[in-house]
Parts: structure tokens; C-alpha cells; sequence
């Protein structure tokens, strides 16, 4: 097993559900990041999918010494080379391209790639990846999917994400190919809106308790 991936077995094996997140405020990024932890959650990923972004991952690997923080929804090399230089522990990609794995290869951050099909998986085994994200999980096949693929591709280790809640995340974490999930139920917009810190690791708490498979 690569380098890369046994950092990530150690990211990711930490708590059952890594909450992925796209917040507005640098600021609320740290109050939100400050109320996972409180609830046992020790990692989280920032999606790029806002301007303050790369702001708020820089904020919390500064004021959250708690918390992993990682950068999701990396399309390109200029943004994953701009998560690296904010801080962020680790990289997360919706798939995989050359140009994104090339950035991979020169960066000591590893990348959580993501894969949807049979071919990708074998792909990213061959790039030297046993670590990946399944996405979108649910509306490609979800548990009994992944279930399939463990007797066939024993190497591959998963983090599902998209579509992911409490009400099946059991049927995820049941699977022996299944590190832990992501899951963005652990930051309702509502509550991060009107500051609710306190529901917020009451989420943290229910899904740090969740049990992962053996």
C-alpha cells in the first residue's frame, strides 16, 4: 500500500461519517468545523464550491487544531494546487483526470479520487490508488453495488458520498470495503445560518457514534 493511501486509511478510519461541507464565511467555516469536533468528529471536507472556500480551509488549519481539513470538489490542477497552499490536509476529487493525478503526483497531500465505475476502479489501482470515493453513491448502484465489487476488486477501499444520510448509512458501513462515509446531514444550511452550534454536534455526536464494520 502507497504512502498516500495509508495517510488517508488514517484519515478516514478516525470517525464513521466525514461531513462535507460548502460554507460562505471564513469565519462560520471555523464555528462550524469548532462544533464537529465537539461532537467526536475529527475530519472534515471543504467543498470548493464557494468563494470563501479556500479562505475557510486556510482558517481552520489555523484555529481548529482538532479538526482534519480537507478540500473537495478539486477539478483542477490550479485548485488543488491552491487547497495545498491553504493548508489543507487532504485532497478529495469528484473523479479522476490526468491533469488532476499529475498534481497529485507532485504534491505531498494525498488525493481521495473518485470512481464510479468497474474501469475507473481498475484504473486507479493501476495509478497506485487502494483508497478511493465512490460518487455519486446512491444514484449509481449505493451499498449493494459496492457490496459486489468487494469480492472482485478485494484491494480497493471506498468513502460513498452523494445521497448519503442516516437513514442508509448503516447499509454503507456494514460493508467490509467501506472505510467510512461522506455525508453533508451533519451541516444542515438552516442551522449553520442561524448559528445553531449546539444541534450541530448533537449531529456530530449521533454520527461519530454510528458503527463501522470490524
Amino acid at each position: 500500500m502507497s504512502q498516500d493511501s495509508k495517510r488517508l486509511l488514517e484519515i478516514l478510519t478516525a470517525q464513521p461519517v466525514v461531513p462535507v461541507v460548502a460554507v460562505d464565511d471564513a469565519k462560520v467555516g471555523v464555528e462550524l468545523a469548532r462544533a464537529l469536533a465537539a461532537g467526536g468528529i475529527r475530519s472534515i471536507e471543504v467543498t470548493l464550491r464557494t468563494p470563501a472556500a479556500i479562505e475557510a480551509i486556510r482558517a481552520i488549519v489555523a484555529e481548529v487544531p482538532d479538526m482534519v481539513c480537507g478540500a473537495g470538489t478539486i477539478l483542477t490542477p490550479k485548485q488543488f494546487e491552491a487547497a495545498e497552499k491553504a493548508g489543507a490536509q487532504f485532497i478529495v476529487s469528484p473523479g479522476a483526470t490526468v491533469e488532476v493525478l499529475d498534481a497529485a503526483r507532485g504534491s505531498d497531500v494525498p488525493l481521495l479520487p473518485g470512481s464510479a465505475t468497474p474501469s475507473e476502479m481498475m484504473a486507479m489501482l493501476q495509478e497506485g490508488y487502494e483508497v478511493l470515493k465512490f460518487f455519486p453513491a446512491e444514484q449509481i448502484g449505493g451499498a449493494a453495488f459496492l457490496k459486489s465489487i468487494a469480492p472482485v476488486i478485494p484491494q480497493l477501499k471506498f468513502c460513498p458520498t452523494g445521497g448519503v444520510s442516516m437513514k442508509n448509512v448503516s447499509d454503507y458501513l456494514g460493508l467490509p470495503n467501506v472505510l467510512c462515509v461522506g455525508g453533508s446531514w451533519l451541516a444542515p444550511k438552516d442551522k449553520v445560518a442561524s448559528g445553531d452550534w449546539a444541534a450541530i454536534t448533537a449531529l456530530a455526536q449521533e454520527a461519530a457514534g454510528l458503527q463501522q464494520q470490524p
